[in-house]
């Protein structure tokens, strides 16, 4: 093998499968790589021993949904995306068992305390959180952009402006998903006031599937993506969705303190539980920070070049 012929050299001598010689071809013995073939260097196709499985044809409906369905299109609006970003496999798997002990922690206070009466107030219970928690972090992502953008030296805060185009975006999708419902409410699609004739009541309808099997999973999954992601802000600075996540779990701590969240708990237990989630995500937000400074040298005063 040299630099005038990076492939190598042909096979001396190929052999048949079964062991007898081949006899001297044009190009090449074109047959199996595991059975000595090489493929030819020239215009000459590279034919395999064995019949290649035929690809699955997937009909026109399952490449729109996977084109423009909701989940397709969350997964789009919600995760980040710009090219060069420092992904790291260990911080995600932490992240994710932080959140599988968190939720298990819920489930067996709020089952062990019997907070709720049955297993659909405890979805609700979590989809009320969820959206608390959305709506939170729609209310802080602007200050600690506009935080940022203040502190960063001019070039970093074009830079920075330019990259929060999509996380807003992501943040009025969401909003705006979710303002559909009392929208639809308002405007008496939900009980049939607009269907005066028969061609409103077929709209009405159509409006009504679309709602439900597109706008609902959109934003339940949206929902998801948007708080694992922090609102894609990782497009932004690696180092901003732990800051992001930090700040969120202590406001968070301190709306569950004010309102009486888990009041029904004794009082020790109250307290382990509600300053259990800010400790546990601070610890990790922390960590991820430091693994991105030593592993990778992203710093946030690096971010805005101070």
């Amino acid at each position: 093998m040299s630099a005038w012929n990076p492939q190598g050299p042909p096979p001396q001598q190929p052999h048949h499968p079964h062991g007898h010689p081949v006899p001297p071809q044009p190009y090449p013995y074109n047959g199996p790589p595991h059975q000595g073939g090489y493929p030819p260097q020239g215009p000459y196709p590279y034919q395999p021993g064995y019949p290649q499985p035929a690809p699955r044809r997937v009909g026109l409906f399952r490449r729109l949904w996977r084109a423009v369905g909701p989940t397709a299109t969350a997964r789009k609006v919600f995760r980040p995306s710009r090219p060069g970003r420092v992904e790291d496999a260990v911080v995600d798997r932490i992240q994710k068992i932080r959140t599988y002990v968190g939720l298990g922690a819920i489930a067996w206070v709020t089952f062990s305390y019997k907070l709720v009466d049955s297993a659909s107030d405890a979805a609700s219970d979590r989809f009320s959180d969820s959206w608390i928690n959305v709506l939170v972090l729609s209310l802080t992502f602007p200050v600690i952009i506009g935080v940022l953008v203040a502190l960063a030296r001019p070039p970093a805060r074009q830079q920075l402006l330019r990259r929060a185009a999509k996380p807003f975006g992501s943040v009025v999708a969401i909003i705006g998903g979710v303002a559909v419902f009392p929208a639809a409410i308002i405007s008496g699609l939900i009980d049939g006031r607009l269907a005066i004739n028969p061609v409103m009541s077929v709209v009405s309808w159509l409006i009504t599937v679309l709602i439900l099997v597109w706008v609902l999973p959109f934003i339940l999954y949206g929902m998801v993506l948007s708080l694992v992601h922090v609102f894609r802000t990782a497009d932004i600075h690696e180092t901003v969705p732990p800051l992001l996540t930090m700040t969120l779990v202590w406001e968070m701590a301190i709306i569950g303190l004010f309102t009486g969240a888990y009041g029904n708990l004794p009082g020790v237990v109250r307290i382990v539980f509600i300053l259990g989630a800010p400790l546990s995500v601070t610890a990790v937000g922390l960590w991820e920070l430091r693994r991105l400074r030593s592993h990778y040298g992203l710093t946030l005063r690096g971010a805005l070049m101070r």
